[in-house]
């Protein structure tokens, strides 16, 4: 359960440089996630505080500066913006813990050791449920029975119980706060595990399917984002010369003005394009630019404007936010990367 702290309490922090824990600790906060990153920054913006560096983005041990917001402002200045859009070395996954997948909290279908082998196999077929544990009020766990188990008490020649179907030994269990790769293996061994909550009971079943499921939502954003840039890179290098390039360098030092376009970034692409932005001569940079691409079937502003959203998102997963990317936002990059493979040959 989240806490907000009292005014005087965040303002007592200005000028001061603790860890990052520390601010989460304050809300009651231990994941970062939308919501709570939301809650945090609203609560500090409130009384006209930020943090620097960005504490959403930052390690949990690192320390970050409580500063006046107008600081915070003033250091991201609009000459910043292309420094600012690099993915930032600690912009890594928070350590994931095995309960903070949805199925590991779910809940769990199960009998007691009273049932009967054929009320557990009914469970299992209308449920849906290929694992389910006998238990004792969730508590104490007494074996489990899966189709494989059953299976082998067949092949065994055992009479068709419960206690003789249940699989009793090695049972793969964890506490939701065990790190997620550590449990891995006993996923991979098993194709699923039980995991306890924090009053000791069961709190949910993850399974080989959860965690391919939960990786596939995590790792395909990333993928999409990668094969746009690397579009954008190929028809943008292909069609304009260094000294075009240059020009959205003019920020950086001059040995970093190199011309390259593999060292852009996705708000340079934006202002090699964009003929509505607000430096004249950039715009009629972005001019020339969008003639040389030779696109006269591409509307320019729907596409710039499309290149911007995918920045956007570009930038929420960077930061590796612990929510699954949503379909409308997913849908976006899968569009726009269709779009470019048509346009890129």
């Amino acid at each position: 359960m989240t806490a907000k702290p009292s005014q005087q309490d965040l303002l007592a922090l200005k000028g001061t440089r603790i860890p990052v824990q520390r601010v989460l600790d304050l809300f009651g906060v231990r994941v970062r996630n939308h919501g709570t990153v939301h809650l945090i920054s609203q609560a500090l913006a409130d009384v006209g505080l930020a943090t620097l560096p960005d504490f959403a983005v930052c390690g949990q041990r690192d320390d970050v500066d409580i500063v006046a917001l107008t600081t915070l402002v003033a250091a991201a200045s609009p000459e910043d913006e292309s420094e600012q859009e690099a993915l930032p070395s600690h912009a890594l996954p928070q350590r994931l813990h095995i309960g903070d997948l949805a199925p590991a909290r779910n809940g769990v279908v199960g009998v007691g050791l009273g049932s009967t082998l054929t009320q557990a196999t009914y469970l299992m077929r209308t449920t849906g449920h290929p694992q389910l544990p006998v238990t004792t009020g969730m508590a104490t766990v007494h074996g489990v029975i899966t189709w494989r188990s059953v299976a082998k008490m067949y092949e065994t020649g055992k009479a068709p119980t419960l206690e003789n179907a249940m699989q009793k030994d090695s049972l793969p269990i964890a506490d939701a706060r065990q790190e997620f790769f550590s449990c891995l293996p006993m996923i991979k061994e098993h194709g699923y595990l039980l995991v306890r909550g924090d009053d000791g009971c069961l709190s949910g079943i993850v399974t080989a399917a959860d965690v391919t499921e939960r990786f596939e939502g995590a790792a395909r954003p990333f993928f999409l984002v990668g094969e746009i840039e690397s579009l954008l890179r190929r028809c943008l290098g292909a069609a304009l010369d260094e000294e075009a390039i240059r020009a959205v360098q003019t920020n950086r030092k001059v040995a970093d003005r190199t011309g390259l376009i593999s060292d852009l970034m996705f708000g340079d692409y934006i202002k090699l394009l964009d003929g509505t932005q607000t430096k004249q001569e950039m715009a009629a940079n972005a001019d020339t630019n969008w003639g040389t691409l030779g696109w006269p079937a591409m509307d320019r502003a729907q596409f710039v404007r499309h290149l911007e959203r995918v920045k956007d998102i570009r930038n929420r997963i960077a930061h590796f936010d612990e929510k699954p990317l949503p379909d409308e936002l997913l849908a976006e990059l899968t569009t726009f990367t269709k779009l470019l493979r048509d346009f890129v040959s």
